[in-house]
């Protein structure tokens, strides 16, 4: 899978305090398909994109996440998922989409923190799977100096 970009606003709203990446705060962070190219400029919220139909069995996912330092003192924090993510298309096929698209699902206006590009579109037919690949720590992505 590509490199996570991050959206500009997310950026912000981390800085002001208007998105919590901890477990206690309650913020639940979701994964969606979309075949719209995300515009990391404008594109603030999820209503600023379209996320693939339901058909065959398509649903967005949830994350299990952790906001955790990599190891004590090193300043880097990394934002992971228990697992890799995993869409299977069941009774159908899923609509086309290229792009899969973090948001915080708590935020009011369902504020995007990020997307990966496919590089590529994807045609999911019923029984199929697509696999959001992270890396052996299943991280997202992380923050340094």
């Amino acid at each position: 899978m590509a490199t996570f970009v991050f959206f500009d606003e997310f950026k912000k709203r981390l800085g002001d305090a208007d998105i919590d990446l901890t477990t206690s705060t309650g913020h639940v962070f979701k994964l969606y398909l979309t075949n719209t190219a995300p515009n990391v400029d404008t594109h603030d919220d999820k209503a600023d994109h379209t996320e693939i139909s339901s058909t065959g069995g398509y649903t967005s996912k949830t994350l299990t996440h952790a906001w955790a330092e990599t190891s004590a003192g090193t300043g880097i924090w990394r934002f992971a998922n228990n697992a890799d993510v995993v869409w299977t298309a069941s009774g159908g096929t899923f609509d086309t989409f290229r792009y899969v698209v973090l948001y915080d699902d708590t935020h009011a206006s369902d504020a995007l923190v990020g997307y990966w590009d496919n590089g590529s579109t994807v045609s999911l037919t019923d029984t199929n799977t697509f696999t959001l690949n992270l890396d052996a720590n299943f991280e997202i992505f992380t923050l340094d100096g």
